[in-house]
């Protein structure tokens, strides 16, 4: 039983583990620090935002869920966010395909080498891995890391992974950036980011859409 758990617990697993468990951790630090610190956020300066956008490029790899950086970013910034946004969610994602690199995504491909019908099943959905990548991009519910660590490990393109991790994301993105934009208090919002009924309707919305599409393109790919 001792050997058998280390054999286990790769590096690619642990990764796993903490892409799904710290993100959770860190949202209530975050919200911590956003309502405490509010006052001196609101004064910082371009170049301070630069900064906090390059930290934040590395952090959402692991810590910092995109979606409550939106929140934040479009509170404090409004329609500005956009750009720093879309510079951390890619950024994440090239954080983490160097991740898998640097662990053992060799290792990964040979127990799916010594799977034929296991890697007969991933080639066929590779042959839609766009469609598979927007559609597990755009549901909010999705952890950010942990997708990025499995399409990583999957062998798809790594343009694909930008192209589709860019086009998934971005309704949710501008949607948060929206919510934090016309939030009167950054309170209210991080604790409840989704009293809006419009807010409510379109996550909703987006989470259907992406079930049906990714239930659409692997029975495709499985016939």
């Amino acid at each position: 039983m001792k050997q058998i758990i280390p054999q286990k617990l790769t590096g690619t697993a642990v990764a796993g583990i903490l892409l799904s468990v710290t993100p959770i951790v860190f949202t209530s630090v975050l919200t911590y620090y956003a309502i405490v610190y509010e006052t001196v956020i609101a004064r910082f300066n371009t170049l301070e935002w630069a900064g906090i956008t390059l930290l934040c490029t590395v952090t959402s790899a692991v810590l910092t869920p995109p979606t409550m950086l939106a929140l934040i970013f479009g509170y404090f910034l409004g329609w500005q966010a956009v750009l720093p946004l879309c510079i951390i969610n890619m950024g994440g994602i090239l954080f983490i395909n160097s991740i898998v690199r640097w662990l053992d995504h060799d290792r990964f491909l040979r127990f799916l080498s010594r799977n034929p019908k296991a890697q007969s099943v991933l080639d066929r959905i590779l042959d839609k891995e766009l469609e598979v990548i927007f559609f597990a991009k755009l549901s909010p519910i999705l952890p950010f890391g942990l997708t990025n660590l499995l399409f990583a490990l999957s062998g798809a393109s790594l343009k694909n992974i930008l192209l589709g991790g860019f086009l998934g994301m971005l309704p949710r993105t501008l949607l948060a950036i929206w919510s934090g934009y016309e939030a009167r208090e950054i309170r209210t919002l991080l604790e409840n980011p989704n009293q809006n009924t419009w807010t409510q309707l379109i996550i909703i919305g987006l989470i259907v859409v992406s079930i049906i599409g990714l239930w659409q393109v692997v029975k495709k790919a499985l016939r």
